[in-house]
């Protein structure tokens, strides 16, 4: 199976059973086409191994030692993982490049009659298509940036824009980070070239002619980077800018990160991280608020201080081609809904689709 957007489309949407990826695990954990299950047949002391093997004393060794160590994985894998499955069942399968680890395994499972198809090309097929998606073509859908000083409840409007026949690409939920010191989330983030595959997967599916939404960022995502093809876009793009009192926002930000208040030692350590940027006594009074549970006043305190101004001048580097301003006297959650109603007339002017 040669590698296109639109058979990446269809492995998305389950045309095959399984997609299987028999590379090393190691190999697998960096990144891997979308929803594999990883089925090594060699682990990755086994390839180690087998390279040494390779280099230091003879391919023709190399290859029977490999040839060994894939039949006693696939004989493992068999009367594991693929025991109950049935004669219909399709696989797609696919190594580094195409060839002999997933070729091998392939040919094992047709042997036992299921219908197998290789991906040509391998992991690197796919990883092309990421690039040339990511870095090489241009934003399909026009484009509109949803910005808010912190706490504006960006990401979720973003997510309710979406029932309102609006395009989104949530960022942060695909680096799997806030997009601030206090960004962290349970699972830690992808790798870069993992979080590129998701994106290029989302970008691929667009439709041209409805706008896409996306949040305002930095060029990071806590590790992770934006590609520069989509980061020039959404810094050149108009944008719809959420203006709430600092009071609302506090009031917000002290339910939406519930999980990172009831952790003291997390809380700590990420102010502590503030104290190169920030007086003694100031980091002393944060530190204070989190230990007293004042979690509101510590809100309020950090905005203030730390994020409002870095906001304000990140801000002033883009001249955005046209901006609307919603202003959010509230961010309570049932304000969210009539909120999010707003911003997708907002967003429609801006894109010229109203």
């Amino acid at each position: 199976m040669a590698l296109t957007l639109s058979s990446l489309q269809q492995i998305a949407a389950f045309d095959f059973d399984a997609v299987i990826d028999v590379r090393a695990p190691s190999e697998f954990a960096e990144d891997h086409l979308p929803g594999a299950i990883n089925l090594p047949v060699l682990d990755d002391a086994e390839r180690a191994r087998v390279g040494t093997i390779y280099k230091q004393q003879s391919p023709f060794l190399a290859r029977k030692v490999g040839a060994a160590l894939v039949a006693k994985n696939a004989a493992r894998h068999l009367e594991g993982p693929l025991a109950d499955l049935p004669g219909g069942w399709r696989p797609l399968i696919y190594c580094w490049r195409g060839g002999q680890r997933s070729g091998s395994f392939a040919s094992i499972l047709a042997q036992v009659g299921w219908r197998v198809e290789l991906v040509e090309g391998g992991y690197k097929a796919w990883r092309r298509l990421v690039v040339e998606e990511v870095q090489d073509r241009p934003v399909s859908a026009p484009v509109v940036v949803l910005d808010g000083n912190t706490g504006s409840a960006k990401t979720e409007i973003l997510t309710r824009l979406a029932g309102h026949g609006l395009q989104i690409i949530d960022l942060e939920g695909l680096a799997n980070h806030r997009g601030s010191l206090f960004g962290d989330r349970e699972g830690g983030q992808p790798s870069q070239k993992a979080f590129e595959g998701r994106l290029a997967m989302a970008l691929a599916m667009l439709d041209p002619g409805r706008p896409l939404v996306v949040e305002a960022e930095s060029s990071r995502i806590g590790n992770l980077s934006i590609p520069k093809q989509l980061w020039a876009t959404m810094c050149a793009a108009p944008r719809v800018r959420i203006a709430a009192p600092l009071a609302a926002r506090a009031d917000y930000l002290s339910r939406a990160y519930a999980d990172v208040t009831t952790d003291q030692a997390r809380l700590a350590d990420v102010i502590n991280r503030l104290r190169a940027l920030h007086p003694a006594d100031t980091i002393a009074d944060w530190l204070r608020l989190a230990e007293t549970g004042a979690f509101r006043a510590l809100a309020t305190g950090l905005m203030d201080a730390h994020y409002d101004p870095r906001y304000e001048k990140h801000r002033s580097r883009f001249t955005p081609e046209r901006e609307a301003v919603v202003e959010a006297t509230s961010l309570a959650p049932d304000a969210l809904d009539p909120l999010a109603t707003r911003i997708a007339a907002a967003v429609r002017d801006l894109a010229g689709n109203g």
